[in-house]
């Protein structure tokens, strides 16, 4: 059934995309009403009528990013939408502007850094004003590391150091990504992100490489240091911290940068690739350690979980602020990352 005091209908832009159909799935699991929206009637169609896992059926309404009538036709009615169409630095800003239009939440799974930073400074003050929920970033990089980081530090608002390692057993990139990588790299001339000094900053040289002792069975591992995600834009908006350390092993960063690199391979009848994640985070202040480990399978898949319960949680009523907002902010990020079973588990440690 329906969220409560809703119609339970989601409008699910990019609904054909990798992520978009991980979306479509899940809110049919939690008895949620996808509306399917994107640019392809043939492949929207596709989706709604046939595709496995799919009941036929659903409605459809072919959407175009960059027509604000195409966008208000494809939210009215629905109660919240989920944006899952890359790459975000073109579509997030038209999206946001028709749900503040319809008075509806807004939830995407954007992983391009600027795009996220560009949400929180263009409709803070617009959405907040509205009381209209904007979440950016609701995905595996940007919502779950947010999550973990807030959930060590256990109420507390700043740190002297936060930590997010990631381990992953491949990373074999979506189209999605490709394109997404491409825009990210166009905006910043070929130099890198880092945070630093609490805040982002570009670099020219090469990041930095190292080792990181993960949890069992992963273990020690070379890495690529100053790896920026999404995280670095969505921790730094509640917690004071002067420095972020992100870092992803080097094997999947190989992976995801080989040219000619192959798509995710499904390998279960809910479409999940056989790759498998591991992320640490770790908050340091005051002489204490703080942990908080997450693991499951599939970056790409498990985006759907993280966004589907934050629309959920929206809908219930179940949030902190109003506004654009990190998921730490909105949520209560233990009780979250607990809900995401068995979808992920997470581990806590002092």
């Amino acid at each position: 059934m329906g969220t409560t005091g809703t119609s339970g209908k989601v409008a699910v832009l990019g609904a054909y995309g990798h992520t978009g159909r991980f979306v479509v799935a899940e809110l049919l699991d939690r008895g949620l009403r996808p509306v399917l929206c994107g640019r392809d009637t043939g492949r929207l169609d596709a989706l709604a009528g046939h595709r496995s896992g799919v009941r036929p059926g659903l409605d459809v309404r072919p959407t175009v990013a960059d027509d604000p009538a195409s966008l208000d036709r494809a939210l009215a009615g629905t109660d919240a939408v989920i944006n899952c169409a890359g790459p975000f630095a073109g579509t997030a800003s038209p999206v946001i502007e028709a749900a503040l239009r319809a008075r509806i939440p807004y939830v995407d799974v954007a992983g391009e850094v600027e795009a996220v930073a560009d949400t929180f400074t263009h409709f803070a003050e617009r959405a907040r004003a509205a009381g209209i929920v904007v979440v950016p970033a609701m995905a595996f990089f940007g919502g779950l590391g947010d999550l973990l980081v807030t959930a060590a530090l256990d109420g507390r608002r700043s740190a002297d150091e936060v930590s997010l390692a990631y381990a992953l057993s491949s990373w074999h990139p979506t189209a999605g990504t490709r394109a997404s990588s491409r825009v990210s790299r166009e905006r910043r001339g070929g130099r890198r992100l880092v945070h630093a000094d609490g805040r982002l900053e570009l670099r020219t040289d090469t990041a930095p490489t190292g080792r990181w002792s993960f949890p069992s069975p992963v273990g020690s591992q070379a890495v690529v240091e100053e790896f920026t995600t999404a995280d670095s834009v969505t921790i730094s908006r509640h917690v004071t911290v002067p420095v972020i350390h992100t870092c992803m092993t080097s094997g999947a960063v190989t992976d995801v940068l080989a040219p000619g690199a192959p798509a995710p391979a499904p390998v279960d009848d809910r479409g999940r690739s056989a790759q498998t994640f591991l992320v640490e985070a770790v908050v340091r202040s005051g002489g204490t350690e703080r942990r908080a480990v997450a693991r499951g399978r599939d970056i790409y898949a498990v985006s759907a979980p993280l966004a589907v319960e934050a629309v959920s949680r929206v809908l219930d009523g179940r949030t902190r602020t109003a506004g654009v907002a990190s998921p730490g902010e909105l949520f209560d990020a233990r009780d979250f990352l607990v809900s995401l079973a068995p979808h992920v588990s997470v581990e806590f440690a002092h």
